[in-house]
C-alpha cells in the first residue's frame, strides 16, 4: 500500500478521499486555489499545496502544477477524484512519465471510453444496442445539423468528453438546432478543453441505470450492481438508488455481464461505470442501449458502497497498489436499499439557478461518515458552517445518503434526514428535495428523466409553509431574545407587561413580495394571542436552545428551529421551510421604487455572448445575453417588449451578482 498520496481534487470528493486513506494508514497531500485556501478539504489532509488561482484553468486543471506538488511532497500516487482531470488521458500519462501511479484506469482505456463517441464506435463493433445517432468525427455545424435532420427530433446533443450535464441539450426542432449546437460547443470548451460533440435520438420516457464495474491488473473484473440516476435537472442528477427499482435477477445480470465485457475490451483498470439508456417495453421489461462509460469515481458511489458493504476507495487504493479485487463476483451480493441526495447551492424556483454566498447556517443530522448504520444517514460534504460558495466550480455542498431495509424505508429516513438538514445564507435545493421525494411517481418507483417536468404541479407549484407557523417562529425567537436580555426589574423588561391592562404588538413580514401584518396581544395575566391574516389563535412558546422553540398555536404544535441574518429569517418545521423579511417600518421609511428597464446578472459570472444589439426591439422572453457560471451557461431573457438602449459590459467580462448588463426602455403607449 502506499505511503502518501496526493488528491487532485476538491470539495467533497476530495474529503471522502483522504477519509478512507486515513483509515488505511496512508497520508494525504491536498492541493488548493486562492478560492479554496481555508476550504474544508484542506483541512482534511495532512499537508497541503497551493497551486493558482480561483478559476479552474489556473489551478485545478493544471496539471504540470499538481505534479510539481506531488514531487515536492513525496507523493507516490495521484487520486484525481471526478471532474476536473479524472478522464484526461494527457494527465494519466504524465503521471506514469513522472513516476507516479495515477489511481484509475490506464491512459488508453480512458482514450477507448473516456470519449462518448469512440466508446459508441467500441460497443458498435462489439454488438452492444446503441441509440440510434451520429458518432462521427465530422464536427461541422452543417453535418451535424443534416444528421440531427435525418435522425428525427427530438435529438440530445452531448459534449464527446463531457458529463455532469454539461454541454448537453436537448433539441426538439430544426429551427433551434444551431443555438443550441453553439452553446453545447462553448460550454464542452470552457467545462472539458474539447468542444467535440455528438448527435443522438432522444428516448423518450428514458431510465437512466448504470452498472459499476471495477477491475484490477490481475485480469480480474466484476460488477458491483446497478445504480438508478434517473431523477434529473437540466441532465443533471439530483437522486440516485441502488438497486434499480424493478430490475430483474435477469436483466441485473445480463448488464452487468455486458458492462464488464465492455471493460475488458480496452483492458480496463479500476472504478468505472457503464451507463446505458433503458426505456420500458410493453410487457413491462426494459430494453438498454450503452450510453456512455465513465472512466473514474462515480458522484453517486456511496448507493453502491451502502448495499454491498464495501468502500470503493479503499478498492481504488488497493488496486492501484497492485493488489487483487478484495472480492469476486461469486462474493458480492446486495442487502437493503439506498438512495443518495445531492444537496446543492441553488433556486429550483429559478430554473435552478447556482446560487453563492456564506454558509451562515449548515447544520446536519446525526450522521455516520461510512460503515452502513442501523438508520443514520451518510453525510459527504466539502463545507462547513462559515465557508462561502464561489462561483467558480460545481454548485454541490454535500451529498446525503441513507440506507434501509427495503425502499420505503429508505425513502422514510431520507425524507426525516432532509427535514434535520438546516442550511442559511444562500438558497439550496433541500426543501425541493423533499417535495421529489414525496411525489406519487418517485414514491412509486415510476421513474425516468422527465419526472421533475411530469410533477411540475406537485413540485413548483407547491404550498409553503404556512404562513401562521413561520410567524408564529419569529415571534417565538423574539421573545425568546427579550427573555434573554430583561433582568428582574419588571420596569426594564421588554415583552410587553403593563401593571394595568394589556398589550398588543406588531410584527411586519414579508413572504415573497407580499407584505403581511402580525399582532401579538398579551393579556394582564401573561395568555397571549397571535394574530395572522384575519385569523387568531391562543399562543403559547419555550425556548428549548439558541435557535429551536417549543411553539404551539392553537391546537397545533411544532418544535421549530428559527435563524436569522438582519431581517432575513428561515423557518424549519418538520412540514417545510419558510424564509421572510422582518421589517423594521422606521428603518425602511421614505424608501422609494427601483430604476425600471435594468437587466441584472442573476449570479456572479462571465458574460459569454450579447444576444441582441443595441437599438433593436425585442420581444418579451427573447434571449438577450448568455452567462456562464459554475460551469454552466445561463441565458437571460427580457422580460417585456422593448428596445435595447444600451450594453454595459463587453463579451467575456467578468460581473457581480446583480451587475446591470444592459438596458430596456420599455416602448410608448
Amino acid at each position: 500500500m502506499f505511503k502518501k498520496i496526493l488528491i487532485a481534487n476538491r470539495g467533497e470528493i476530495a474529503c471522502r478521499v483522504a477519509a478512507t486513506a486515513r483509515r488505511l494508514g496512508v497520508r494525504t497531500v491536498a492541493v488548493y486555489s486562492d478560492a479554496d485556501a481555508n476550504a474544508r478539504h484542506v483541512h482534511a489532509c495532512d499537508e497541503a499545496v497551493h497551486i493558482g488561482g480561483s478559476a479552474p484553468r489556473e489551478s485545478y486543471l493544471r496539471w504540470e502544477r499538481i505534479l510539481e506538488a506531488a514531487k515536492a511532497t513525496g507523493a507516490q500516487a495521484v487520486h484525481p477524484g471526478y471532474g476536473f482531470l479524472s478522464e484526461n488521458e494527457d494527465f494519466a500519462n504524465a503521471c506514469a512519465k513522472a513516476g507516479l501511479v495515477f489511481i484509475g484506469p490506464p491512459a488508453s482505456a480512458i482514450a477507448a471510453m473516456g470519449s462518448k463517441a469512440a466508446a459508441k464506435t467500441l460497443m458498435e463493433k462489439a454488438g452492444v444496442p446503441l441509440v440510434p445517432g451520429y458518432h462521427g468525427k465530422d464536427n461541422d455545424p452543417k453535418r451535424l445539423q443534416d444528421e440531427a435532420d435525418r435522425i428525427g427530433y427530438p435529438v440530445l446533443i452531448k459534449a464527446s468528453a463531457g458529463g455532469g450535464g454539461k454541454g448537453m441539450r436537448r433539441v426538439d426542432n430544426a429551427v433551434d438546432f444551431a443555438a443550441a449546437l453553439a452553446s453545447c460547443q462553448r460550454e464542452a470548451k470552457a467545462s472539458f478543453g474539447d468542444d467535440h460533440v455528438l448527435v443522438e435520438r432522444y428516448v423518450t420516457r428514458p431510465r437512466h441505470i448504470e452498472i459499476q464495474v471495477f477491475a484490477d491488473t490481475l485480469g480480474h473484473c466484476v460488477y458491483l450492481f446497478e445504480r438508478d440516476c434517473s431523477v434529473q435537472r437540466r441532465h443533471q442528477k439530483v437522486l440516485e438508488e441502488a438497486p434499480a427499482p424493478g430490475m430483474s435477477e435477469a436483466r441485473r445480470r445480463q448488464m452487468g455481464e455486458a458492462a464488464v465485457a465492455a471493460a475488458k475490451a480496452v483492458g480496463y483498470v479500476g472504478a468505472g461505470t457503464v451507463e446505458f439508456v433503458a426505456e420500458e417495453l410493453d410487457d413491462g421489461d426494459i430494453r438498454a442501449y450503452f450510453m456512455e462509460m465513465n472512466t473514474r469515481l462515480q458522484v453517486e458511489h456511496p448507493v453502491t458502497e451502502a448495499i454491498t458493504g464495501h468502500d470503493l476507495v479503499e478498492w481504488q487504493l488497493r488496486v492501484a497498489a497492485g493488489q487483487p479485487l478484495p472480492a469476486t463476483q461469486e462474493q458480492l451480493a446486495m442487502r437493503g436499499h439506498a438512495i443518495e441526495a445531492r444537496i446543492c447551492a441553488e433556486n429550483p424556483d429559478a430554473n435552478f439557478l447556482p446560487a453563492t454566498g456564506t454558509l451562515h447556517v449548515a447544520r446536519w443530522p446525526a450522521h455516520v461518515s461510512f460503515e452502513r448504520s442501523d438508520g443514520s444517514p451518510r453525510i459527504d460534504r466539502g463545507f462547513d458552517e462559515g465557508d462561502a460558495i464561489s462561483p467558480h466550480y460545481d454548485s454541490m455542498i454535500a451529498k446525503l445518503i441513507v440506507w434501509g431495509e427495503n425502499r420505503a424505508q429508505a425513502l422514510a429516513r431520507l425524507d426525516a434526514a432532509l427535514a434535520q438538514t438546516h442550511i442559511v445564507g444562500l438558497a439550496t435545493n433541500v426543501a425541493f428535495l423533499r417535495r421529489v421525494v414525496n411525489t406519487r411517481a418517485f414514491a412509486t418507483a415510476d421513474l425516468d428523466t422527465a419526472l421533475i417536468e411530469r410533477e411540475r404541479a406537485a413540485l413548483f407549484e407547491h404550498a409553503a409553509l404556512p404562513l401562521e407557523c413561520a410567524a408564529a417562529g419569529v415571534v417565538a425567537r423574539e421573545l425568546a431574545l427579550e427573555a434573554a436580555l430583561q433582568d428582574h426589574d419588571p420596569w426594564s423588561r421588554r415583552d410587553g407587561w403593563r401593571m394595568h391592562g394589556g398589550a398588543t404588538r406588531r410584527f411586519d413580514l414579508d413572504v415573497g413580495g407580499t407584505h403581511h401584518e402580525v399582532t401579538l396581544h398579551r393579556l394582564h395575566d401573561g395568555a397571549l394571542t397571535l394574530a395572522v391574516g384575519g385569523a387568531s389563535w391562543p399562543f403559547t412558546t419555550r425556548a428549548l436552545g439558541a435557535d429551536r422553540h417549543d411553539v404551539t398555536l392553537g391546537d397545533r404544535r411544532w418544535n421549530l428551529a428559527v435563524y436569522a441574518e438582519g431581517e432575513r429569517v428561515t423557518v424549519f418545521a418538520p412540514e417545510g421551510t419558510l424564509a421572510l423579511q422582518q421589517i423594521d417600518p422606521i428603518a425602511h421609511a421614505g424608501e422609494g421604487a427601483t430604476e425600471g428597464g435594468r437587466l441584472t446578472a442573476p449570479m456572479p459570472g462571465k458574460v459569454v455572448a450579447f444576444l441582441a444589439k443595441a437599438g433593436e426591439a425585442v420581444k418579451a422572453g427573447q434571449p438577450l445575453a448568455v452567462m456562464e457560471a459554475m460551469k454552466m451557461e445561463h441565458t437571460i431573457a427580457a422580460p417585456r417588449d422593448g428596445t435595447v438602449t444600451e450594453l454595459l459590459y463587453g463579451v467575456g467580462d467578468q460581473v457581480a451578482e446583480g451587475a446591470e448588463l444592459l438596458r430596456l426602455a420599455t416602448p410608448a403607449a
